[in-house]
């Protein structure tokens, strides 16, 4: 495992386990939009070698800080990615550019170099996306989650022009030529948006408040996204357990084949030169079949939550493992206070989709294990078999 393949797998383990539900936004889905970002980049502006490892090092690091928390996070991040780095043996130097090029993600930073220019443009990359207008959104919930800022519809709509406007720019010559166009689409997106809140500004109180409860109710495109991703998720663990019943399977067969027919003989001295390769063969099954079994093994949590966890919106309610010990009455007042928030229904469901994905990641990593397991397995116990034979 290469040094980029580690950072991704020691960030990602890192999220999961220990930064907070409130980050909506900065997260494992933004931190890997920035580290393709820096791909894509890296790419069109012929960076190549140590210079675009650290690049996508930092990538993967530049906001881990906030597992301890929104203040200083840069620095907190360059702590974290030292750390990991010398444990990994590199250099100095190289530490110190990967340290550099973290807290050029800063807000207010004016990167310097061409590498800064280029991991700050990468942070900056959902500008230009077609899912601008959601990922905003998420930033937003995430800034009134963690007590920062609360904004309202109109308030964070100008925050947004202002900031495309007047606080951004494009530095690299690739996503000043490829990007920017796409920003402003999504400024006239914004221009559009205020223009319309203005409309409604000056429309009665009564009409207000009708187009208000119209606007609560979920849109049919974002409710068919919701049911089509979760559809997908639900097929994948499907298909992620039939893997793993396969490879039970076939390895309870060998297993059970090699203690009726080949064992029994190996108390032979002239069956000597079996007992090498069949050691091969059964530890490679039984290791096999213990990844299987992991990959399917179920998560006990509580089953518990209070009222608080309902009020500060810290607890998923479409998750059966977050409430099967709680009675119906709360569990029905949870639910209720729940569809009465539409930011709350919004990110209840994006974090139920997330932490299915999550699952359905450390199924996939525990089966892949297990299939190497198996195929090599089978491999080296069948070249065994052939070097015991020909020993003879």
């Amino acid at each position: 495992m290469n040094l980029i393949e580690q950072s991704e797998d020691f960030v990602s383990n890192l999220l999961k386990d220990k930064l907070s539900n409130l980050y909506s936004y900065h997260n494992f889905n933004h931190t890997f939009t920035v580290v393709t970002a820096v791909k894509e980049l890296c790419k069109k502006e012929d960076v190549e070698g140590d210079d675009k490892e650290a690049l996508l090092v930092a990538a993967w690091f530049h906001d881990t800080g906030y597992v301890h928390g929104y203040e200083n996070h840069e620095s907190t991040s360059t702590e974290i990615a030292t750390k990991f780095l010398r444990e990994k043996g590199k250099s100095e130097e190289f530490i110190a550019l990967v340290a550099s090029l973290i807290l050029a993600t800063a807000k207010e930073y004016e990167p310097k170099t061409h590498l800064e220019k280029i991991i700050k443009d990468a942070d900056y990359a959902h500008l230009m996306g077609t899912e601008y207008v959601t990922t905003c959104e998420l930033l937003r919930l995430e800034l009134k989650n963690t007590g920062i800022v609360s904004f309202s519809n109109a308030e964070w709509t100008r925050e947004n022009l202002n900031f495309l406007l007047n606080k951004h720019r494009f530095y690299t010559d690739y996503a000043l030529r490829k990007w920017q166009p796409l920003k402003e689409k999504n400024l006239l997106l914004i221009q559009k948006k205020i223009n319309k809140q203005e409309l409604k500004a000056a429309a009665a109180i009564e009409e207000e408040n009708k187009k208000k409860d119209k606007a609560e109710k979920p849109d049919r495109g974002i409710d068919t996204l919701f049911r089509v991703t979760l559809g997908n998720h639900t097929r994948l663990s499907g298909i992620a357990d039939s893997k793993a019943n396969i490879l039970l399977s076939v390895n309870a067969i060998i297993i059970s084949i090699a203690l009726s027919s080949i064992i029994p003989k190996l108390d032979s001295p002239k069956n000597a030169h079996l007992v090498v390769p069949t050691f091969i063969m059964l530890m490679s099954s039984v290791i096999t079949i213990i990844f299987a079994i992991l990959s399917t093994r179920p998560k006990v949590t509580s089953g518990f939550f209070t009222r608080g966890d309902v009020e500060a919106k810290k607890v998923n309610l479409m998750f059966f493992g977050n409430f099967y010990k709680m009675p119906l009455e709360d569990y029905d007042w949870a639910m209720n206070e729940m569809m009465k928030d539409r930011d709350y229904l919004y990110s209840t469901m994006i974090k139920d989709l997330y932490y299915l994905g999550l699952v359905l990641q450390r199924k996939y990593n525990l089966l892949r294990i297990a299939y190497n397991f198996f195929m090599f397995g089978l491999i080296i116990t069948v070249i065994s078999f052939v070097i015991a034979f020909k020993s003879i």
